[in-house]
């Protein structure tokens, strides 16, 4: 059985990870930013005896990973995988989005998974054995309006995760990549909610689609299940698409130029909403 430390565990996709990894028998090590305001994991923990330990970590501070981290090591030995699934999003077009919530998006998704990576990998490199798998998304392959800043966060944590593969296995360290579609999350959820008012059209289509997926909702112990996979199978496999949307959005979006991905996000409301019924089913619509 690996120890495992898992970031983002408060709810949704980290709390199904952290659950499933500790009824499988591998030590948890569950981080969030505030325990005391989720303690949701702790409780189910505890009512099933799990191997699952919560504890404070924000993944946007230096110091509480360095520290959080060397305490998790100093009182449970090395971390054998690093599950990096802390995120937040923020919808909004690329005119119309601040750039603070920009940032806040980089911060969390990109430089906090890099944060602890840099944290692991020494012990990791030294002991020539590990596991890194980065939670990213559809959305670090396909880049769509309003989900440009968190596209362009995920994107980049993909473009970090292909490095860091081929400087890790040199040292017997499997990086893999886990991409969730669209998942029945807290998040999924705001993003499938009516939008304020825009000068674009975008942020309500997004809304559309993702509520016409979620009224079948794809359950996070998706997500969970696969990292399991990940880790107890030893693959090397770099990416690893997961839940009922993930692999048809990325084939959809491959199947396209460039260009006429660009001329799909500016068509009309119509033909949108007409080639989203056609190619998946869905009624994008949102009631007026």
């Amino acid at each position: 059985m690996a120890s495992v430390l898992i970031t983002g565990t408060s709810k949704g996709i980290g709390l199904a990870i952290a659950l499933e990894l500790g009824r499988a028998g591998h030590t948890v090590h569950a981080t969030m930013r505030n325990p005391s305001g989720a303690p949701e994991l702790a409780q189910m923990a505890k009512k099933e005896g799990l191997p699952v330990t919560v504890s404070a970590m924000d993944v946007d501070s230096d110091s509480s990973v360095a520290e959080g981290i060397a305490a998790i090591v100093k009182t449970s030995g090395p971390i054998d995988v690093l599950v990096n699934n802390a995120g937040i999003e923020r919808r909004g077009t690329t005119e119309e989005l601040g750039l603070a919530e920009v940032r806040a998006v980089m911060e969390t998704n990109f430089f906090g998974a890099l944060r602890c990576i840099q944290a692991v990998m020494p012990g990791m490199r030294a002991r020539k054995a590990g596991c890194i798998i980065n939670v990213t998304s559809v959305s670090g392959k396909i880049s769509a309006p309003p989900l440009g800043a968190y596209s362009a966060s995920k994107f980049a944590l993909e473009a970090l995760s292909e490095a860091l593969a081929q400087e890790a296995k040199m040292f017997n360290i499997r990086v893999a990549i886990v991409q969730p579609g669209i998942i029945d999350t807290a998040m999924a959820q705001r993003i499938g909610e009516a939008p304020e008012a825009s000068a674009y059209p975008h942020t309500r289509r997004m809304a559309g689609l993702f509520a016409a997926t979620l009224k079948n909702p794809p359950s996070p112990t998706l997500v969970g299940g696969k990292v399991r996979e990940i880790i107890e199978s030893g693959t090397w496999q770099l990416r690893h698409p997961v839940g009922p949307t993930a692999a048809p959005f990325l084939q959809w979006r491959a199947a396209m130029s460039d260009e006429q991905w660009v001329d799909w996000g500016a068509a009309d409301d119509a033909t949108w909403y007409q080639s989203v019924q056609r190619d998946f089913g869905l009624d994008a619509r949102l009631p007026e």
